[in-house]
């Protein structure tokens, strides 16, 4: 089993920044890839983006340029930098890890991002 604890939402205003952190623990050998999905009310869970153990990024065309993913590999821990919100990336953001690309094997319980305008 995986735990993913996140942190870092909150309420923000259009232009600004948060940073999310996803803090991985357990059986964390065989993670090979780990990233932020995101679910607004009464729309479908999309992939934010996500990082590999080699350290190859994808990102969703809606974020490119304003969103990073990166992570810390001692630590276990996954960050989202994110810049230049819009209210439109209001959701709940989610960790997830998973044994291959785009898998999602183990999600955290999800961090509430509010972007005003």
């Amino acid at each position: 089993q995986v735990q993913l604890v996140e942190s870092g939402g909150g309420l923000v205003q259009a232009g600004g920044s948060l940073r999310l952190s996803c803090a991985a623990s357990g059986s964390i050998f065989s993670i090979k890839t780990m990233g932020w999905d995101r679910q607004a009310p009464g729309k479908q869970r999309e992939l934010v983006a996500l990082i590999t153990n080699g350290e190859m990024t994808k990102y969703a065309d809606s974020v490119k340029g304003r969103f990073t993913i990166s992570r810390d590999n001692a630590n276990n821990t996954v960050y989202l930098q994110m810049n230049s919100l819009k209210p439109e990336d209001t959701a709940v953001y989610y960790c997830n890890a998973g044994y291959r690309p785009y898998s999602r094997n183990y999600w955290g319980q999800g961090t509430q991002v509010t972007v005003s305008s």
